[in-house]
């Protein structure tokens, strides 16, 4: 596991939903959704939820929802 994977692991087990804003802003992660392709390869399951803000900007969050 790389270690952005592990970071992106750890926050969800102890912090819960990220967004890709919030992994660049605070661990400098720029494509999250590879890494939660990553930890899904690894066996951890992860859901999505597609979410727009105020402007209309979609977005993922992610939550960790157990391990496969």
């Amino acid at each position: 596991m790389t270690p952005q994977a592990q970071q992106v692991l750890t926050h969800l087990a102890n912090h819960g939903p990220l967004t890709g804003v919030e992994a660049e802003a605070v661990y400098r992660i720029r494509h999250l959704p590879r890494r939660i392709a990553d930890l899904r390869d690894a066996g951890f399951e992860i859901k999505s939820q597609h979410c727009r803000d105020a402007t209309g900007q979609r977005y993922a969050r992610y939550t960790l929802t157990g391990v496969i």
